[in-house]
């Protein structure tokens, strides 16, 4: 039987259905699914069985892999493998973390609006976001859409941010959140990167915002101005028309495009209920200045 798409909103969210990703696909269900992502660019696929190898062999139709950046942590043991992302409220121990546990420090900043992996010269591509265990109430994954938001904007507007390049750095959103407990070791290990403020998806042609809460300037504009701009397309973007929120069930594999789309999980009782979500997460092909053709001067 051939996967169903069932789309949530026009261009922007999709169901699939009679997929099981613990098998291999037809490779008319794999060409199926690609096209909906690039259309669509969050998927959602209900009642998944996965083991951990499962959920990273579905995710490498997509590319290849990144390494978690939990491996730059020493405080932290890791209770998943290198390619697994932990967004869970869990220690090494599996049990929910302390109320001043460091990792749940780090793991706030989830709940900013942001698109992974923007933090590295190797942006994220998409990620595969797998649910094993869901609060009763509260902990929803808000996504927005940036390519509807970039084609709302006037065009005026368009024109001037046509080339610019924001600076993104993990430090930047942690910040943010008066967290700055870290390491030199650590800030060595993620130096800041420079990503293109705009850029083009090459399935499709769409111009979409490249956004972050990791973007913390923008290069050749006074800091204060830059963040300025920044803050403003955010929640520009981030209006409710262009925004789809996900109230996860135990099994649910999301799976999103992080060149066009930034997300952030909603609020729960992070010190009661469990919530164990493991994200396998693909590198683009290129940093998004490159790929856009923009020069950048070396710092």
């Amino acid at each position: 039987m051939a996967i169903e798409i069932f789309p949530v909103r026009e261009n922007f969210v999709a169901e699939v259905g009679d997929a099981d990703l613990s098998r291999p696909l037809a490779p008319a269900d794999i060409e199926a699914i690609r096209q909906a992502f690039w259309t669509y660019a969050v998927l959602i696929f209900p009642d998944q069985n996965l083991t951990a190898e499962q959920h990273l062999d579905f995710a490498r139709q997509f590319g290849p892999l990144e390494t978690s950046i939990s491996v730059y942590r020493a405080d932290t043991p890791m209770r998943t493998r290198p390619e697994i992302s932990d967004v869970s409220n869990l220690d090494h121990r599996d049990q929910v973390w302390g109320r001043d546990s460091r990792l749940r420090m780090f793991q706030l900043g989830n709940r900013l609006w942001h698109t992974d992996s923007s933090f590295r010269h190797l942006p994220a591509l998409c990620s595969l976001l797998y649910a094993r265990a869901v609060p009763p109430i509260g902990g929803h994954t808000e996504f927005a859409d940036e390519r509807a938001a970039y084609d709302a904007l006037p065009e005026e507007m368009k024109q001037r941010l046509a080339g610019l390049v924001a600076e993104h750095s993990i430090f930047h959103s942690r910040a943010r959140l008066g967290f700055t407990d870290f390491s030199e070791e650590e800030r060595q290990s993620m130096p800041p990167v420079p990503q293109a403020l705009v850029r083009t998806i090459p399935q499709n042609g769409r111009k979409s915002l490249y956004l972050a809460s990791h973007a913390g300037r923008i290069l050749g504009m006074p800091d204060a101005e830059g963040r300025a701009l920044i803050d403003r397309l955010i929640a520009h973007a981030t209006e409710p028309r262009f925004v789809h929120a996900h109230r996860w069930r135990v099994n649910d594999l999301v799976i999103w495009d992080n060149r066009c789309t930034m997300h952030r999980g909603r609020e729960f009782d992070d010190l009661r209920y469990r919530r164990d979500m493991q994200r396998a997460t693909v590198s683009d092909i290129a940093g998004s200045c490159e790929q856009e053709g923009i020069a950048v001067a070396a710092a």
